[in-house]
């Protein structure tokens, strides 16, 4: 394997100001054709929280970690950050990584699993921002999925534990554990992993298990559900929709849910509003005692396991073996090109007051 001269965090991106918020909202949609109108349903969800997504700043927060855990561990690359959807725009970041000679990049994407939007998408991202920047453009070489790997799923069990903890004592035992990721439309799930092998939901439901079984043993009756669904009502996206999931929950006699963002890899804005206040709310109209699990974010062992991955990828085996937990194994370090390809709708439009995913 080639050796690496820095190493690159690439996230989605989001406001930090209420000037930031549509400039951010018409980033994200652009070329989809999003009525203003509803663009400005969603820009209040970020007013109600100053107009700051939490996501750059958990980016700052991560990168602190990670320099920190490189220097631990001995591992010297110097460490650059670059967004989707709002500065620092990964173009900017590429082009300074230029400037700074940097010839050969390790990149860790803010998402754990296979689909366009989760990882097809920041592959031609990278592609795109490469090729903006010119031949003195540094290669940049994407890090592998880890929906599976040790230091995704630990934290997210210990969260889980917490979360079940701040239950009513004589509902904990049998509360019902309720996954989350984003929806996205059943055509790009169908899509997502080699050949189209509809791996999105597999790897959810394999987290999902995973977490499962060191919560209390597996005990807790589990599901998978979906949420910040944004696109037309004509369009088949994942279903059941984690509010009305939980009606359902409610009218089967549940009395507890924890909710487990499984599919993000931090608490921003989806998380915070679609979950914190949507769910939650839903959840109280509905009698049910409701909690949320919190996401790895900058927790020790994830951050330690951004460590392993790039460890892994310079073929250290005798220091960092390739970890995987359960029986769909080490993902693979590079996707085919076809992989996760899913062709968008020409002019898919944002659910009425619906989330971005940032």
């Amino acid at each position: 394997m080639p050796a690496y001269d820095a190493f690159l965090l690439v996230s989605f991106g989001g406001p930090e100001g209420p000037d930031d918020v549509m400039p951010f909202l018409e980033n994200v949609t652009r070329g989809r054709g999003v009525p203003p109108e509803r663009l400005a349903g969603v820009a209040e969800h970020y007013y109600a929280f100053g107009g700051v997504s939490p996501i750059n700043q958990q980016c700052r927060d991560l990168l602190a970690a990670v320099r920190a855990d490189f220097s631990a561990s001995g591992l010297s690359l110097p460490v650059y950050w670059g967004n989707r959807n709002w500065t620092p725009y990964l173009t900017d970041t590429v082009r300074a990584m230029a400037d700074d000679g940097v010839r050969r990049a390790v990149a860790f994407v803010t998402s754990a699993y296979s689909s366009y939007s989760s990882c097809r998408q920041y592959l031609d991202d990278i592609e795109r921002a490469r090729a903006a920047v010119g031949p003195d453009a540094p290669r940049i070489d994407k890090i592998r999925r880890f929906f599976n790997h040790p230091g995704f799923i630990e934290p997210f069990a210990a969260s889980t534990r917490a979360a079940l903890a701040t239950l009513p004592a004589d509902l904990r035992d049998d509360a019902h554990l309720v996954f989350t990721a984003h929806s996205i439309p059943v055509a790009m799930a169908e899509a997502s992993g080699p050949g189209g092998g509809n791996r999105y939901v597999a790897e959810l439901t394999e987290a999902a298990r995973l977490i499962a079984m060191r919560t209390a043993g597996g005990t807790h009756p589990r599901s998978l559900a979906y949420q910040s669904r944004s696109g037309p009502p004509s369009q088949p996206w994942l279903e059941p929709d984690v509010r009305d999931h939980l009606g359902e929950l409610a009218k089967s006699g549940t009395k507890a849910a924890v909710v487990v963002p499984v599919g993000f890899v931090s608490d921003h804005m989806e998380v915070r509003h679609d979950l914190d206040v949507e769910a939650a709310q839903s959840a109280d109209s509905l009698g049910l005692a409701f909690a949320r699990a919190a996401t790895p974010g900058t927790h020790p062992r994830f951050a330690s396991m951004i460590t392993e991955l790039v460890r892994e990828r310079l073929a250290l085996p005798s220091e960092t073996a390739p970890a995987a937990l359960g029986s769909m194994g080490v993902p693979s370090q590079a996707c085919p090109a076809d992989c996760c390809r899913y062709a968008r709708p020409a002019s898919p439009a944002v659910r009425p007051g619906g989330a971005s995913p940032a």
